[in-house]
């Protein structure tokens, strides 16, 4: 890690602000750090222009905002914590998730930890939550392709299906190191398991 040396960085400072127009040196005052905002003063004073009364107090000026997050659900697998926080982005409400990282290190860790953890703000938890339980919708339309209805169950109409290309026992025979080459192709309802 290289040690900057204050007296060079406040050369360069003065060079680059010297290149500036006045419209843009004040624009780049509110990001500055201790020293870039005295070569930025002197810059300024040297040009005859109102230096601003505030000076940042420490390294940029920027400060982590404080503020209460609420969870509003928790997941065993990434994936799934990001179709939700995508769900919610495309909603305009911000949300973050809490130990999705360690999760991508290792997935045994999310038991561990206890999942997946999808925050929001306080004032946002009512609606994130209203946007998450909306159901799945039975079809709708694609630009340029038309009308699209979504696979649902034959027996209980269920929305919640999935296309499974390889049966249970295929998983139980890698682990096995038996080769047995049973393939189930075709849609499973995860609801009544038809």
């Amino acid at each position: 890690m290289t040690t900057i040396n204050p007296e060079q960085e406040h050369r360069r400072l003065t060079e680059l602000y010297a290149n500036m127009t006045p419209e843009e040196l004040e624009k780049v005052f509110r990001s500055l750090t201790e020293s870039a905002w005295q070569a930025l003063a002197g810059e300024m004073k040297r040009r005859g222009l109102a230096v601003p009364a505030e000076q940042p107090t420490g390294p940029g000026i920027y400060e982590a905002e404080q503020r209460p997050l609420v969870m509003i659900r928790r997941f065993r697998d990434l994936p799934a914590a990001l179709l939700a926080k995508g769900c919610l982005e495309s909603a305009g409400i911000e949300s973050f998730l809490a130990d999705g990282n360690m999760v991508r290190m290792d997935w045994f860790y999310s038991n561990l930890i206890g999942g997946i953890k999808l925050l929001v703000d306080e004032a946002n938890a009512e609606d994130a939550t209203t946007v998450l339980n909306e159901p799945i919708p039975g079809a709708f339309e694609v630009e340029g392709i038309g009308a699209y209805e979504q696979p649902h169950c034959p027996r209980c109409k269920s929305l919640d299906v999935n296309f499974e290309e390889s049966d249970k026992l295929a998983y139980v025979a890698m682990f096995a190191s038996v080769p047995i080459p049973f393939y189930k192709r075709g849609w499973t309802c995860r609801s009544c398991g038809y």
